[in-house]
């Protein structure tokens, strides 16, 4: 019997990596950032956060209107710093987890809400450990400041449909959003929502069956 599901999607933050939120926070509080903790949501950004991530604005663009809330100028590697307080750590069972999905001839994709900052270091040779980027895990990556879009808007989840040309019945959706995957789920997506940082290698299976 053919399989239905050919296409996986995978959230970044919360799935592939495990978010700590407060971390970030505590970071941009140590640039000057008396408010980070209205200004920083777990699951979607506001303000130039969310103008950032939803590729509204540029780094540096950012980094000059950080400058004007804290007041002081603030460096792009503290900016960086900042942001990248929201990885607490990947999981080496979830880098094995997608390449032995890949193995079994899944098409692995990421949607994800990050910006410039955050993928410095997420595509850089530091990310696993080994020497790769997390582009050696995907096949695709749809970033949201790159397609100026970002979940749980209905738009974004079309465009990557588009992109792939592949109907929502042939995708899976991992993302420890609710929002997100409820988003996913309307436009006929398959979904999954797991805890941020829980361990999805095995359950999946019970999805893409």
């Amino acid at each position: 019997m053919e399989r239905i599901i050919n296409n996986i999607l995978f959230d970044l933050g919360g799935v592939i990596i495990t978010l700590d939120q407060q971390q970030s926070v505590r970071r941009f509080e140590e640039l000057g950032l008396k408010d980070a903790q209205q200004r920083l949501n777990a699951y979607t950004q506001e303000g130039i956060f969310g103008d950032l991530e939803g590729g509204l604005i540029d780094a540096e663009t950012f980094r000059r209107e950080l400058s004007l809330l804290v007041g002081r100028q603030v460096t792009h590697a503290e900016c960086a710093y900042a942001w990248q307080g929201y990885a607490k750590e990947v999981p080496q069972r979830n880098l094995d987890a997608l390449q032995r999905l890949r193995s079994e001839g899944y098409r692995l994709l990421l949607l994800s809400n990050t910006n410039p900052y955050m993928m410095e270091w997420v595509n850089s040779a530091d990310f696993d450990g080994h020497g790769h980027g997390v582009g050696h895990y995907f096949d695709a990556l749809y970033l949201s400041y790159e397609m100026r879009l970002m979940k749980p808007a209905e738009e974004i989840f079309l465009r990557v449909l588009m992109a792939e040309q592949v109907p929502p019945s042939s995708c899976l959706f991992i993302d420890d959003g609710p929002r997100n995957v409820a988003t996913a789920s309307q436009v006929g997506l398959n979904t999954f929502c797991p805890e941020n940082g829980a361990d999805w290698t095995q359950i999946i299976y019970q999805y893409l069956r």
